[in-house]
């Protein structure tokens, strides 16, 4: 009997410790899967970490000169990869894939922190200046400023405007049949596509220091409602004429050129309103549109398959029509945040 009544305990461990063998080899299974799956969905969020923070402390240190700082600094974050685009194929040609991320991933780590050494953080009378009539917001406070979600809003617009263009412009070059032309610009003979992917980049970077400057003489609001109107015109030029191959490199170059500029006027234009005191992680909260604008572009490749080219050229360039308007009409008009004004206690005569 007490053998009897021992059986299914005993079976119970048995299943037990099977489910636990099972559970240790799915485990050690799923582990190269977990690390497959979540180590490159981090990896492309660390380049951010270091913009972010090089932008922050850059508008920091610049307080009369942010914009041009911001697109210093962001250029240089762009041209980092373009210095780097032929290296890496020389090195996956010869070597795979493997071993160029291993020894470009140990270089470029290797760079950032060294060059992190000389970052400083700036005195308080430099932090201070410019920002006595501006409150020093914390992220939490920043949230609750209708400035803030009008940013957030712009800064939706135009990324998603200019992504639609810009991650979808080879597909753009085959369809309207320029993708294999020759373009011949100044001195310089290649098929448009190529000629077109060449020189955004040097555009995109360029525009970056150029509008932050020019935001530093005429204001943020009124940078903002050229560039993004001069984005508007040239995405819609790009629809009409963007058949012809010289034209097609001419204005995808423009669009370039008045797209790039978000990444300098928006963290210049951030600090300007809620202080330098938390300009990192203000900005950090605002950055995160550019992440909501990406979730838009997949709906540009619905929309061509139903309406064509024709109507995603409409939205992209409504989108930045909008948003120049909203820069100057209503951006413009919401005011600064004030710091609150510092009550002294009266001082009682001594008796």
């Amino acid at each position: 009997r007490a053998k009897t009544e021992r059986q299914p305990i005993c079976t119970a461990f048995r299943t037990k410790n099977r489910m636990q063998t099972q559970t240790c080899r799915v485990g050690r299974q799923l582990r190269p899967l977990f690390c497959c799956t979540c180590v490159p969905g981090l990896l492309p969020r660390l380049p951010g970490f270091v913009y972010g923070t090089a932008v922050g402390n850059a508008v920091k240190w610049f307080p009369d000169r942010r914009g041009f700082a911001a697109g210093v600094t962001a250029a240089g974050f762009g041209a980092g990869s373009a210095l780097t685009i032929v290296p890496i194929s020389n090195w996956i040609a010869l070597h795979g894939y493997q071993s160029a991320f291993l020894a470009f991933g140990l270089g470029q780590g290797a760079v950032v922190l060294l060059a992190s050494l000389f970052l400083r953080r700036p005195p308080q009378k430099v932090l201070g200046a410019h920002d006595g009539t501006v409150a020093a917001l914390t992220p939490r406070q920043v949230l609750r400023e209708p400035a803030f979600w009008t940013m957030y809003l712009i800064f939706v617009l135009v990324c998603a405007g200019g992504l639609m263009v810009t991650a979808q412009l080879a597909s753009i070059a085959k369809d309207f049949g320029v993708a294999g032309q020759n373009v011949s610009l100044l001195g310089l003979t290649l098929p448009a596509l190529t000629f077109a992917l060449s020189i955004d980049r040097v555009l995109n970077g360029l525009t970056r220091p150029f509008f932050g400057w020019v935001s530093d003489h005429i204001g943020r609001e009124n940078t903002m409602f050229i560039a993004f109107l001069l984005e508007a015109i040239g995405i819609a030029a790009l629809m009409l004429v963007g058949h012809d191959p010289v034209l097609f490199v001419v204005l995808t170059g423009l669009v370039f050129f008045a797209w790039g500029e978000i990444y300098s006027l928006f963290p210049a234009a951030c600090s300007d309103r809620f202080g330098a005191r938390h300009a990192t992680a203000n900005y950090g909260l605002l950055y995160t549109a550019k992440g909501t604008a990406a979730l838009l572009v997949p709906l540009s490749a619905y929309v061509q398959a139903a309406y064509g080219w024709t109507a995603v050229f409409y939205v992209a360039s409504a989108f930045n029509a909008v948003a120049a308007l909203l820069a100057l009409f209503v951006l413009k008009r919401i005011g600064r945040a004030v710091p609150e004004p510092v009550v002294l206690a009266a001082v009682q005569p001594a008796e």
